[in-house]
């Protein structure tokens, strides 16, 4: 880590020999193990996720509703769809283990072709809707995608690539022109009763999605059928158990990107097995979700910060009350205490919670319950998930700290990745000591057990919650033909929370200007990864080793944000 940091966190300040050490914290092993009681996690060996989603009883009569149109999707619907996607993609020829690529926005269809892919063993990679065609190229290469689905705007962009071996165009609901959708027709269409049920291990892979781990390129995280379970039931139905209200009856609004490994686990799985509602929303607008709220009565609104900030201003423009609204909670990034004291001035009726998950986790780390009271600690992402423990270690010894101190947080339990793709390197070093998973995020337990993130030793950018790697924006820009050095790093930003600023050196004698570097990058990447601000400097700070600086090229040019 660059730069000296005290452990100590000064709201507890107190010595290791004052601090009197809590049941959930264990002096002698440095591990803290989770306050809730641990949840039983099956052990047949040949179990699927899709399986274990459907194999829960609930009274859930509608699964999935269109926000703007209201087109729904009943429970009954749901499984047979998903049978006749999986069967249709048999007689495609897409086999147990082959690789299939969803390219899409959110929509109903989302949840049943990506519950359709497992059905069959097939592997899920997901992507944003809006990559660019080199994105787009990089990935599907580095899984070996046998095929995709994508909506109609994308299918030429995709084909131009001719590596795969079919691209599904996937309508926004069942509404569509048979002549425009002719495979996706074939595949609902299917017969489900000729399925061929594959033998399907919980240590199987399930999906790959991408991060960019604790530090360089993006790189496809191995998730396996046991911690899509592990996530469903330490997650989501954990979370549901914690409320005395029946889950059948709550109403979600689905805004987070289902590609996303935060929406992925709520709207494509985990609430699939309570019989909760799910409101999909195509993409994000801060009126259509009021309108979605009050229309649908939904009862709880995952977010991702910057969406907190827009329900606070749309609460001062509009004077909307969300009445129906009993929870939001929020993950993905950090969020400032200001943004929460101004949620709950203008929200007093909604509980407000917050958690704490990786790609790398399948999204299960914390979750955070407040029972009223002087208690609420709405800074905390909250406590361990049950069958979860930790660690926290200092960045200098490496030794294990208590409750009080910060360091870097480990986490140990069976969401843990099974590892990158392809990148041994990586994985060795990102698991370590028996399964436990650095997380890169600096951290410290309270003496009740709530766990607050502090800042992060990685160099993995927050922009309105997805993660970019500064490593994958400066191998586009080093490859300019006016640039001569560059790295990219972070700077503060109010709504996004925060933004990629690139430090660029020029080749002598070049004239290249902020607006030209911004645009290079635009071309070449999905929106949420543009560069947003470029400084132009002289070098590029590097310790001896080589390393880039970038904290303190941060701090020599005076910008406090940054």
């Amino acid at each position: 880590m660059e730069g000296a940091m005290s452990n100590r966190v000064m709201s507890c300040c107190v010595s290791p020999n004052e601090i009197k050490n809590p049941a959930f914290f264990s002096p002698r092993t440095g591990i803290y193990s989770s306050k809730h009681a641990p949840r039983t996690l099956p052990q047949n060996p040949f179990l699927d996720l899709v399986s274990f989603l459907f194999s829960h009883e609930h009274q859930g009569e509608i699964a999935l509703v269109d926000s703007r149109t209201g087109f729904s999707i009943s429970y009954k619907m749901l499984r047979e769809l998903v049978d006749s996607v999986a069967s249709g993609l048999q007689t495609m020829g897409i086999c147990s283990k082959d690789v299939v690529l969803i390219l899409l926005p959110n929509s109903v269809l989302f949840p049943v072709i990506l519950l359709g892919v497992l059905s069959i063993g097939a592997v899920v990679t997901t992507m944003n809707s809006l990559s660019s065609i080199d994105e787009i190229r990089k990935q599907m290469r580095f899984g070996n995608s046998k095929l995709a689905f994508t909506s109609l705007e994308n299918i030429e962009k995709i084909e131009n690539l001719g590596v795969l071996h079919h691209i599904v165009a996937v309508p926004e609901d069942l509404n569509y022109d048979k002549a425009k959708f002719p495979l996706f027709d074939r595949l609902i269409s299917s017969n489900s009763k000729i399925m061929l049920k594959p033998i399907i291990h919980q240590s199987d892979t399930a999906a790959i999605l991408y991060s960019s781990g604790t530090s360089g390129l993006s790189k496809g995280v191995v998730i396996t059928h046991r911690n899509l379970i592990s996530m469903v039931e330490l997650f989501v139905r954990f979370e549901a158990s914690q409320y005395e209200n029946k889950s059948w009856n709550n109403v979600y609004l689905a805004a987070l990107p289902m590609f996303h490994v935060y929406g992925l686990s709520l709207f494509t799985m985990g609430l699939l097995s309570l019989g909760s509602t799910i409101v999909v929303m195509r993409r994000f607008d801060m009126q259509e979700a009021i309108r979605a709220i009050e229309k649908y009565k939904v009862t709880h609104f995952p977010v991702v910060p910057p969406i907190l900030g827009a329900l606070v201003r749309a609460k001062s423009a509009t004077g909307c009350k969300l009445e129906s609204l009993m929870q939001i909670s929020s993950g993905a990034a950090p969020l400032s205490r200001k943004v929460i004291q101004d949620f709950l001035r203008a929200f007093p009726h909604i509980d407000f919670i917050q958690g704490y998950g990786m790609t790398e986790s399948t999204a299960v780390g914390t979750r955070g319950f407040n029972s009223g009271g002087s208690d609420k600690k709405y800074k905390s992402v909250g406590l361990l998930a049950p069958n979860m423990q930790a660690k926290v270690i200092d960045l200098r010894s490496g030794s294990c700290l208590p409750p009080g101190y910060s360091g870097e947080l480990w986490l140990h339990g069976p969401a843990i990745m099974k590892g990158y793709l392809n990148d041994e390197d990586a994985t060795v070093s990102t698991i370590v000591e028996n399964g436990w998973l650095r997380t890169g995020d600096l951290a410290y337990f309270d003496q009740d057990g709530y766990l607050f993130v502090m800042d992060r030793l990685k160099d993995t950018i927050k922009y309105k919650g997805f993660q970019i790697a500064p490593a994958d924006l400066e191998a586009l820009l080093i490859a300019h033909p006016d640039i001569l050095d560059v790295t990219v790093t972070s700077a503060a930003d109010e709504e996004a929370g925060e933004i990629p600023v690139a430090f660029v050196v020029r080749k002598p004698g070049s004239s290249l200007s902020s607006g030209q570097v911004i645009e290079f990058v635009a071309k070449q990447v999905a929106p949420y990864k543009k560069v947003r601000k470029v400084v132009f400097v002289n070098s590029i700070p590097k310790s001896t080793a080589g390393k880039v600086l970038r904290r303190l090229l941060k701090k020599s040019h005076g910008d406090s944000k940054m």
